[in-house]
């Protein structure tokens, strides 16, 4: 068994991957093949996993690292299972440039990794690399199933879908955490306990279409309730998505920080006092970048020591399960990002969705879903026109196409006119540079 993590120097997010597979049989003694553009990040990487093989897993597994594009394929070569962990570009230059350039035309944001100007530029300078490594699959391992869990997740995921060969679906833990993240904001933490829950939509923007406790009860009524005395009464970090349940009626899966930036209700430069009024933290991407750099050399010196006691059980994270289930024919359902063939009726058929899917010795098995309630699938609709036509810029590779999913974004359209839009764009690409080589 060969397990392939492209951008492993993303050390924190392989090593619990990696760690989940070491908590699985059929993982033990399999190959973990390392592969980075980054010397420094992927010896780390690699440093630390080969100490969690020797700590916790009889040194079983066989860990090896491929360092640069003229050793990727062989990387992939014969992969049963090929992880997708990138950051092209990195934190600098290239998310400092998506947010500075922007903050000079009277565009703020928050995490601007799934949509906006942020998430459309960081689409189009990771799908040329992400076309580089279909081809690659396709000649050397061919029947991998690509696991992706690069932001943003259906902008890239979309496009692998549609314009390549490979098997692929996108992965993110907010459907995980969903129901437990609310039921403690409103103090309901007691229904958790076999729960029922309905969750589908499109990634970061799924719906929680509905909520029952272990007798069939539904939560919803009183949910709404308790949200919205939270969100009158006191000030927490939830907010954007409690007005979602007021004035939309469901809770949606991504935190309030990111969906705060995908519509154009929130960051207002008309009312400016919506930033207090409901916990919005501008710029919080960079800050987490600059916290992880600082703290990731404590981390590591702690785990080198042995003196970090970490909990070695398996992580919420989907990618072991998945693998587990395809190789032992063990079944499980998880919450997928694959592509709308039929799954939610009102949404485009060429848009990527994330809906319950059954995953089994055969591959993953997309669920229909049906009808969203049609203003949860128009909220969808408005982050589904950026994706489209951002990938339909990475296939055109027309600048004409950029300006067009940077106008029909919410809040890139709100705060700015187009001719703004257009000298932005065009500032960012120049910032840009190799990375957006083909828009010249």
């Amino acid at each position: 068994m060969k397990i392939t993590f492209m951008g492993a120097g993303s050390t924190i997010f392989v090593r619990n991957i990696v760690r989940d597979c070491m908590n699985t049989d059929c993982f033990k003694d399999a190959e973990f093949a390392l592969y980075d553009i980054d010397r420094g990040r992927l010896e780390d990487s690699c440093i630390i996993l080969e100490g969690y093989n020797e700590r916790f897993n009889e040194n079983r597994a066989k860990i090896s690292t491929y360092l640069g594009v003229e050793n990727r394929k062989d990387a992939l070569r014969n992969a049963d299972f090929v992880i997708n962990a990138i950051q092209v570009g990195f934190y600098d230059p290239c998310t400092i440039i998506d947010f500075e350039i922007p903050k000079k035309y009277g565009l703020r944001q928050t995490i601007a990794d799934t949509l906006g100007i942020g998430g459309i530029m960081r689409a189009l300078r990771t799908i040329p690399v992400m076309q580089d490594f279909a081809d690659d699959i396709m000649e050397v391992c061919p029947n991998a199933l690509l696991l992706n869990y690069v932001n943003p997740m259906a902008m890239l995921t979309g496009y692998m879908l549609r314009y390549t060969d490979v098997k692929t679906i996108g992965l993110c833990h907010s459907v995980q955490v969903c129901v437990k993240e609310l039921l403690e904001g409103v103090g309901m933490e007691d229904k958790l306990e076999g729960h029922k829950e309905l969750i589908a939509g499109i990634n970061h923007m799924a719906w929680l279409l509905s909520i029952e406790d272990k007798y069939g009860n539904d939560l919803y009524p009183e949910i709404r309730k308790l949200a919205a005395k939270k969100n009158a009464e006191e000030k927490h970090k939830d907010m954007v998505r409690f007005e979602y349940i007021k004035d939309f009626g469901y809770y949606c899966t991504e935190s309030s920080e990111h969906n705060s930036e995908y519509n154009n209700f929130f960051i207002r430069t008309d009312t400016p006092e919506y930033i207090e009024k409901f916990n919005i933290p501008l710029d919080e991407y960079p800050r987490r970048c600059v916290m992880q750099i600082e703290g990731w050399a404590k981390e590591k010196e702690a785990i080198l020591k042995h003196s970090n006691q970490e909990d070695f059980r398996r992580s919420i994270e989907y990618a072991s399960h998945i693998m587990e289930a395809v190789t032992e024919n063990k079944p499980i359902q998880i919450g997928g990002n694959v592509l709308n063939t039929g799954l939610i009726d009102n949404l485009p058929r060429n848009a990527c969705v994330e809906v319950p899917c059954l995953v089994n010795g055969s591959g993953i098995h997309p669920c229909h879903v049906g009808s969203l309630p049609e203003q949860l699938a128009a909220m969808n609709r408005l982050n589904i026109n950026v994706q489209l036509l951002t990938i339909q810029a990475a296939v055109s590779k027309k600048r004409e196409d950029i300006y067009m999913a940077a106008m029909l974004d919410p809040l890139t359209s709100s705060e700015l006119n187009k001719d703004k839009i257009k000298a932005m764009v065009d500032e960012l690409i120049e910032a840009h540079g190799d990375y957006m080589k083909d828009y010249g």
